[in-house]
């Protein structure tokens, strides 16, 4: 008899604990940790939810927003089988609904963020009779878009195929230059030298032209004696 009254409470404490367990378990809602976004550029805020209960008109989405210098949370939007984004406030008109209920997925996006709106959201999901579960939170930071070369994929392929082309391209040029400068400087070399064998031959006349010189001075008194 005391044994039995002893193992009561235990059991029902057991049985406690897996219907906590169990009703934990029935509700799970996830989302990104971390997204970065640019000044302007709208970003969407993931989140996903697994519920033990089928999605009815009841289920709500709730998102709220706490700034990245602290305060109070702030309501950002609100869902219920239609969106009702925050008519007021930091995210005003800004929010809209991306998700899809039917999928489990109670995802926003925030249009033209800035870095004021840097901070940690926090999505909360209900599917009665699924109501409790844990309350992830993602942290959003905007930073404006710089003008520095941001190097993608493709542009790594484009890199690297046409990188060695033009280094091959440039290689060849400079060879072809080389050889038409030398080419260039020996011709002007066969110039000079032509034009000094002609300078050369005219100062010092050959045999054929002092044999010319001297006949014609042999030539010269015999005229005289004929006249």
């Amino acid at each position: 008899m005391g044994l039995s009254g002893a193992a009561f409470p235990l059991a029902a404490a057991l049985l406690l604990l897996a219907a906590a367990a169990a009703r934990v378990d029935s509700l799970e809602v996830q989302a990104e940790a971390e997204v970065r976004a640019f000044v302007g550029e709208a970003v969407v805020l993931r989140c996903w939810f697994r519920s033990s209960s089928p999605v009815t008109e009841k289920l709500t989405v709730d998102w709220t927003y706490r700034p990245l210098a602290g305060g109070a949370l702030e309501p950002i939007f609100h869902f219920q089988s239609e969106a009702y984004p925050a008519r007021e406030g930091t995210f005003r008109d800004r929010v809209s609904w991306a998700g899809d209920v039917a999928r489990h997925d109670a995802s926003i996006a925030i249009a033209s963020p800035t870095m004021a709106d840097n901070g940690t959201f926090t999505c909360s999901v209900k599917n009665p009779p699924d109501v409790e579960h844990n309350l992830p939170q993602t942290v959003l930071t905007v930073t404006p878009r710089g003008s520095s070369f941001q190097l993608t994929v493709a542009g790594l392929l484009a890199l690297l195929v046409f990188l060695p082309s033009a280094i091959v391209v440039a290689l060849l040029l400079v060879r072809m230059g080389r050889k038409s400068g030398v080419l260039n400087g020996g011709k002007k070399f066969a110039y000079k030298k032509a034009s000094i064998e002609v300078v050369d031959e005219l100062e010092h006349p050959g045999c054929a032209a002092r044999l010319a010189s001297r006949c014609l001075q042999c030539l010269d008194p015999d005229e005289e004696d004929l006249y």
